[in-house]
């Protein structure tokens, strides 16, 4: 028998207290059984995005919310600023030129992270932007963005700021109304401990004025239909009820352990792998990392799919690889969400062992799993309960 852990980027491990709350018999969407988990939800969603705006919660993948916020906000023609330096800041730009806007791309080489002045730039050139869209952690290059920074450019413009945190959500410091958030968008396979299913979407008072004038056309993704539901503490369409019924358990957990206490254990096991990286002879990609996930380039001579799949079959760890032109380039690995010091302490092993039996010399036996101890000295992490 192997027991399976997922280091994956997303989905995330699941704790078995929010399993079996999942298992729990059905209770209907509409009724007195659904409608108390429903605000608790959504009150406690507000903490974890840091906000007093309302969050809405959609049955979809996080893109279902990204796309929501483009056509909730924007008409076709309007110009929109997107920021480019991974697989997911293009998808901004593809959602716009998908419904007919005037996208403006700022391109970033893969694993740097968008110079704000850059932003404050385009804005000058582009005075009539209506909004900015950015990406909180790149997934694919394991890169942080300044979203406090970029805030402060955009907020006494015109124009929003939306920003893509579906992986950076509770793992990455992240505060939307402090930094001047409009939208902001999560998934809840991330560091929120669910299965994939459910998106979310934080929406400003200054998104709310553009909510009313804009022109996509939209059934499903209506922000219009979907805030006026909220109010009356239900969703226009069918909820994932056993997904939200999970969700409450997972945020109260956040609650419990405090989000703070969440940010710095997401740094201290990102900065633990990036150490024992280091002890392993690794280099890093990144040159902004993110607590999200972390990146490292592929030694010579190892393919990432030996890599893979002997992580997966011979131990039970699944991670991710690179995206593009990155593929077979770099390989991902994330402690996000369930996660703690023994996870991470078992992963270096097991990485250490693998990449030795595909030939790599490590510069010290033992090397990763000395270099993440080292590193955590300073953190009282311990071992989960």
């Amino acid at each position: 028998m192997k027991k399976r852990f997922l280091f994956t980027p997303g989905p995330s491990n699941v704790p078995p207290e929010v399993l079996a709350a999942m298992a729990r018999p059905i209770v209907h969407h509409r009724s007195p059984d659904f409608d108390p988990i429903f605000a608790e939800c959504s009150k406690r969603l507000q903490y974890v995005f840091q906000t007093e705006n309302p969050v809405l919660t959609f049955a979809s993948s996080g893109t279902g919310a990204m796309e929501a916020a483009v056509t909730g906000t924007l008409s076709p023609g309007d110009t929109m600023i997107t920021i480019e330096g991974g697989k997911f800041g293009q998808r901004w730009g593809d959602i716009g030129r998908a419904y007919g806007m005037n996208v403006v791309t700022l391109t970033v080489e893969w694993g740097d992270a968008v110079d704000p002045a850059r932003v404050a730039q385009a804005l000058k050139d582009h005075p009539d932007a209506k909004a900015v869209f950015a990406t909180l952690c790149e997934t694919s290059t394991a890169t942080l963005t300044d979203i406090e920074a970029l805030g402060k450019v955009v907020a006494p413009t015109d124009a929003i700021l939306a920003v893509d945190a579906i992986s950076g959500l509770a793992a990455d410091v992240f505060k939307t109304d402090a930094w001047g958030v409009d939208l902001a968008v999560a998934g809840s396979q991330k560091a929120l401990m669910l299965p994939p299913g459910l998106a979310f979407l934080a929406v400003s008072a200054k998104a709310r004025k553009l909510i009313e004038t804009a022109k996509c056309p939209s059934y499903y993704f209506n922000l219009k239909k979907a805030l006026k539901n909220l109010a009356d503490n239900t969703t226009a369409y069918t909820p994932a009820v056993s997904l939200i019924v999970g969700l409450n358990v997972a945020l109260r957990m956040i609650e419990a352990e405090e989000l703070p206490n969440v940010w710095c254990r997401h740094s201290a096991l990102a900065n633990a792998l990036r150490r024992g990286g280091n002890g392993l002879g690794l280099r890093q990609f990144s040159k902004a990392p993110s607590n999200a996930v972390v990146a490292w380039h592929l030694p010579e001579g190892v393919s990432y799919k030996d890599l893979s799949l002997k992580l997966r079959d011979e131990h039970g760890l699944t991670i991710a690889g690179g995206q593009d032109h990155l593929k077979g380039k770099i390989f991902r690995a994330a402690a996000m969400g369930w996660a703690d010091l023994k996870d991470v302490i078992s992963f270096l092993g097991a990485l250490e062992r693998v990449l030795t039996d595909l030939g790599y010399a490590v510069p010290q036996r033992g090397g990763g799993v000395a270099g993440a101890l080292e590193e955590l000295e300073s953190y009282e992490l311990g071992f989960a309960n």
